[in-house]
């Protein structure tokens, strides 16, 4: 088994304290380029072959944000299994700030930049974009691009292909070499990239060109290569994937504040509904008692005070009560059941628990009726309800009027009036089904 089909992550570390022996724990990943492309008769998918640039740009990208650079890339060390891709064999990396010059033997030759073959040692971090060029181009014709045998061939083909490079750029390369190389190049054009591999897409090609340029200052970084045309598809799709996680990170926290505080609301409104349900039963005769900490009316004995059946409804009909996340609705559900309308006693003391059953559906329906009808009538901001709210009547009271047909907000439209005439109506009718229920 090839030790570079693992990748080594530093927390991956377990240390024998007896012995005093340290184990590295490596992730075990299918094939590294090379053995993707070797022998290959078929080009690898375009889809594919962008996914994988893209990975490894953004681990170039990642090194060289982080003070490091490879020095070493070429498709043996690069791993892959199933659309991941990583980066392994981070032997001969070196600190970007530190101090020139390198090592001048670096890298492996067919994938080592100009600036390593022309100089003592005198190269940074571009190097890393310079093999990744050359790796691009391999995967993409399955054969190497510059083959060379030795530093004067391995020169000599990358002219044969990119061309020979201005006097400048050759002047600069030569302040920084000790003569063992001779710098009188045969001026050639090169026969350029876009010959070699035909089926590629012309953003392609023009991103590989940028990547093998001869100038290490002109040559892309990691961080602009991330930018070109060609890795248009996966920015756009990396962007609303993570729009998309942070939506539904979003969406979880509301959905956790909610369920957390509309909790303690749901708790403490039903308490209101009760102790509101209490008051309306004793202005019916009616005494309460504690039951699991919420004052549940019950009837006087011997039954005097009893709030009939509810009229009107169908068999089985109960009055049900929903209690919300927000707390804006309350109580729980009541239910009622049996032939005309008449709960099903289920306790020896059938009469006792029928009224009490009524009496606690029609308070809570009462409540909640008001509930509803007083927050779509005042819709106005907290500091404005604060100051200009007109005053709420009691449904029960017959010497009040309930009935405002005036805004003391100062301003009005249709539309308002409109929604307070329909509110207006519906407290009536509730008032007059409250009066004929006592």
């Amino acid at each position: 088994m090839h030790t570079t089909r693992f990748a080594f992550r530093s927390r991956d570390c377990r240390s024998d304290q007896p012995t005093g022996r340290l184990a590295l724990v490596f992730e075990l990943m299918d094939m590294n380029i090379y053995e993707l492309i070797r022998g290959r008769r078929h080009y690898v998918a375009e889809e594919r072959v962008q996914n994988y640039m893209y990975q490894l740009t953004r681990s170039m990208d990642h090194m060289h944000r982080n003070g490091i650079f490879h020095r070493d890339v070429k498709p043996e060390n690069i791993l892959i299994m199933d659309k991941v891709l990583k980066v392994a064999d981070f032997g001969s990396c070196r600190g970007i700030y530190s101090k020139q010059p390198y090592t001048e033997y670096i890298s492996t030759r067919w994938y080592r930049a100009p600036e390593c073959l022309l100089t003592d040692g005198y190269y940074g971090y571009k190097m890393d974009m310079w093999g990744l060029g050359c790796v691009m181009f391999e995967v993409i014709a399955l054969f190497p691009l510059f083959p060379g045998t030795n530093e004067l061939d391995q020169i000599q083909k990358i002219h044969n292909v990119m061309g020979t490079p201005p006097a400048e750029v050759l002047d600069k390369f030569k302040r920084y070499s000790s003569g063992h190389i001779d710098f009188n190049f045969p001026q050639q054009e090169g026969t350029g990239i876009a010959r070699m591999i035909p089926h590629a897409s012309k953003e392609c090609i023009d991103l590989i060109q940028k990547l093998l340029l001869y100038d290490p200052e002109e040559r892309l970084s990691a961080r602009q290569a991330l930018r070109h045309p060609y890795f248009r598809n996966l920015r756009e799709a990396e962007k609303r994937a993570q729009a998309a996680r942070e939506a539904q990170q979003a969406s979880a926290s509301v959905g956790a504040d909610a369920s957390g505080g509309g909790g303690g609301g749901g708790s403490a409104g039903s308490g209101g509904v009760t102790n509101r349900a209490a008051k309306v039963a004793r202005s019916h005769g009616h005494r309460t008692s504690r039951q699991d900490g919420l004052q549940m009316p019950v009837p006087p004995p011997g039954g005097s005070g009893a709030l009939p059946p509810m009229a009107g409804g169908p068999p089985g009909a109960g009055a049900s009560v929903g209690t919300g996340a927000s707390g804006a609705a309350y109580g729980g559900s009541v239910g009622a059941g049996g032939a005309g309308g008449q709960p099903t006693a289920r306790f020896p003391q059938q009469h006792a628990v029928q009224e009490q059953i009524q009496v606690q559906a029609l308070c809570s329906l009462i409540v909640h009726a008001r509930r509803s009808l007083t927050t779509r009538r005042y819709c106005a901001p907290l500091s404005i309800r604060r100051t200009t709210r007109a005053p709420r009547c009691h449904p029960l009271d017959s010497s009040r009027s309930c009935i405002h047909s005036k805004s003391t907000r100062g301003s009005s439209s249709s539309s308002s009036s409109h929604s307070r005439g329909s509110i207006s109506s519906k407290r009536i009718a509730l008032i007059r089904a409250t009066r004929a229920l006592a």
